[in-house]
């Protein structure tokens, strides 16, 4: 059962803002890339949002976060700038990563973004990784691992956990399940109802969320979060959740998920649904809650300006940063 009123009213409003920031600038690049204006890979995680914003809205800027090929999300729920995510995608010398990581690598260092990758799996050992450093230097920094259900079937995932586990490091690994590994459903995949029940084999707390609703996400983070900065090593949280469009762009998604099955996850749309209790608690009035949208718009638009009128990047800078430079 959540305790709303556990959660700080601004926490509510800040987390509002955040998905509808997330929502809207995908929906924007969804047509950007209809446009020719995007090119290459990309995959979205439209009805996703709560699990972002749920989970970094309880993170510190010098904690870590690794994502997955779906990192528009993560990234701007832990504090990138939408104008420089946006000319990443653009290919622009002004991106969070000058242009090199496009889509499915954006980065940004100083927000404690420290990648998303195109690896299935491949995050889950760098935030472990993270977590070690964290422990060594004596820090109460966290690192948090976002993963799809797909994941969780890679050896990975089961390596790393166990490492988290015995060295009792400040990591949670966060299943973003959205009952697809791509075109597989979770059914076929997974014989164990949860894959949070797999924490016990680790000796770890595994929890199950509704990851459709931003307020239980965050509760749930915030006790990971909590048990993680005291020392007592590792959380599995699963969220259950729904990506509304297809793996990725040009993915024919409608041949494998029921009409039917999509609706029924609109039906418990994240945003809608905290919208509702902002109104609902007095929290935020009908006129409130639309200028929010409104303000995010501008944002995007601004954002779509700003990369569209960046420089692309001079061809030297496709071989600096790249090599480490030898020490002196």
């Amino acid at each position: 059962m959540i305790n709303m009123m556990s959660i700080p009213q601004e926490k509510l409003v800040e987390m509002y803002q955040k998905m509808e920031l997330i929502r809207h600038f995908e929906y924007t690049i969804n047509l950007l890339y209809g446009q020719g204006k995007i090119y290459g890979a990309m995959h979205l995680s439209i009805g996703e949002e709560a699990v972002a914003v749920g989970v970094c809205t309880n993170l510190r800027n010098d904690d870590y976060v690794f994502s997955t090929h779906r990192g528009h999300g993560h990234c701007l729920a832990k504090g990138a700038d939408v104008r420089k995510m946006m000319a990443e995608l653009f290919g622009r010398s002004t991106g969070v990563c000058g242009g090199k990581g496009g889509s499915m690598h954006v980065a940004d260092v100083s927000v404690g973004m420290l990648g998303a990758s195109g690896i299935v799996g491949g995050g889950i050992p760098l935030a472990t990784g993270a977590g070690l450093s964290a422990k060594y230097r004596g820090t109460d920094q966290v690192a948090v691992a976002f993963f799809g259900d797909g994941a969780s079937n890679q050896g990975t995932f089961h390596e790393a956990i166990n490492l988290g586990s015995i060295w009792d490091l400040p990591v949670i690994y966060v299943c973003e399940n959205n009952g697809y590994a791509e075109a597989t459903p979770i059914s076929y995949a997974t014989r164990v109802k949860n894959i949070a029940d797999r924490a016990a084999s680790y000796g770890i707390p595994g929890v199950v969320v509704d990851g459709m609703d931003v307020t239980a996400v965050y509760q749930v983070a915030r006790a990971a979060v909590e048990r993680a900065r005291e020392g007592k090593g590792p959380t599995l949280v699963e969220c259950k959740t729904y990506r509304y469009e297809g793996h990725e762009m040009g993915d024919p998604h409608h041949l494998y998920r029921p009409k039917e099955e999509v609706e029924e996850w609109k039906k418990k749309d994240a945003i809608a649904r905290l919208r509702r209790v902002l109104i609902s608690g007095k929290i935020l009035t009908e006129k409130e809650a639309d200028k929010i949208e409104e303000d995010v718009k501008k944002q995007i638009e601004e954002a779509v300006r700003f990369a569209d009128e960046s420089p692309y990047p001079d061809p030297e800078e496709a071989v600096r940063g790249v090599f480490v430079s030898p020490y002196i």
